[in-house]
């Protein structure tokens, strides 16, 4: 199939267009900037010069393409590190998610494509209750404040997508991404955790699900031919985790001390009600559905495996 992947340089992106031209697919991959060109040529696709935000320019790359499948991967979040003002440093990226979407979208009508699968979020989205949480759980309807913009922005993606017939819609809710030089093991969070700038607050009784880039990138590939229309699916692994039990035995992995222990109280003080919540409240996500219907497997099943093997490279790689 010929398919356009939006946004091909960032972190999903990066794996998910090399495993499209494995699987014998013919790849266009759109980026903001000609310098990252090079990149998507030199992963097998053709590469398309086009911001997500400009409506015009995003219609002539998806016409020009002519894809069959275009699969929504905007973000920009390479540069995020300040979470405690959240919905301002994923102010772009909600824009992506809104305009965006809306704008690729239209251009997906209008070129005749048959399918749109697009990149959502599991997490800290889903409200409370049972802790694990599958795909027909509602999402939080009163989230704390400074999350409340970036929910509403992914309601509006996945209300998009999954209402749309025409082409047939897709969401992906991926976990929490990690791997080499990315989200948990970025080099901006290695620095952070090393310096003990991660503290674990109340209990750590938040539940949190995890992915490996690579099998959120193999999830994609298998729901462009697998993924039934009007679904959603968590992209998750298959052991969700207490922060109380993960982010220490990250800080360990790094040869980092263990993380600084403080109150709820102090927490929403310094960080915010938001990063309280995610520390203390959050709920994990089931991936059955996504291995049912996915025939999907993690290659990477437990973070502990996960973040064991990408954390090894990385510190002979970050040394102190």
């Amino acid at each position: 199939m010929r398919i356009l992947v939006a946004g091909a340089t960032g972190a999903i992106g990066l794996k998910l267009v090399p495993q499209l031209v494995e699987a014998s697919h013919s790849v266009v991959g759109t980026t903001r900037t000609a310098a990252k060109a090079e990149v998507i040529k030199r992963m097998g696709a053709e590469p398309a010069i086009a911001d997500g935000l400009d409506a015009q320019v995003i219609r002539a790359a998806v016409i020009a393409a002519k894809p069959d499948v275009i699969i929504d991967q905007m973000t920009d979040l390479a540069d995020v590190t300040d979470l405690r003002h959240f919905d301002r440093a994923f102010a772009n990226t909600n824009k992506l998610r809104t305009q965006g979407t809306d704008f690729l979208l239209a251009a997906a009508r209008e070129a005749g494509v048959k399918r749109f699968i697009a990149q959502s979020f599991c997490g800290w989205t889903y409200g409370r209750g049972e802790a694990i949480k599958t795909e027909a759980d509602p999402l939080d309807s009163d989230p704390p404040e400074e999350l409340r913009r970036t929910l509403q922005a992914i309601q509006h993606l996945e209300s998009a997508v999954i209402g749309s017939a025409n082409p047939e819609g897709i969401v992906l809710r991926y976990g929490s991404f990690y791997g080499p030089d990315t989200g948990l093991l970025s080099r901006a969070m290695i620095d952070q955790l090393r310096r003990r700038r991660v503290p674990l607050i109340g209990g750590g009784g938040g539940q949190w699900s995890f992915i490996h880039v690579e099998d959120a990138a193999a999830a994609t590939v298998a729901a462009v031919e697998r993924g039934k229309p009007g679904n959603i699916y968590n992209i998750v692994d298959d052991e969700p985790a207490p922060v109380s039990e993960w982010l220490p035995a990250l800080a360990a992995l790094l040869g980092a001390r263990p993380p600084i222990r403080v109150p709820a109280w102090l927490g929403r003080l310094f960080a915010g009600e938001h990063l309280v919540s995610m520390m203390t409240e959050v709920q994990a996500s089931s991936n059955a559905k996504a291995k049912r219907e996915l025939g999907w497997q993690p290659a990477h099943p437990s973070w502990r495996q996960g973040f064991a093997e990408v954390a090894s490279r990385t510190t002979t790689q970050y040394a102190a």
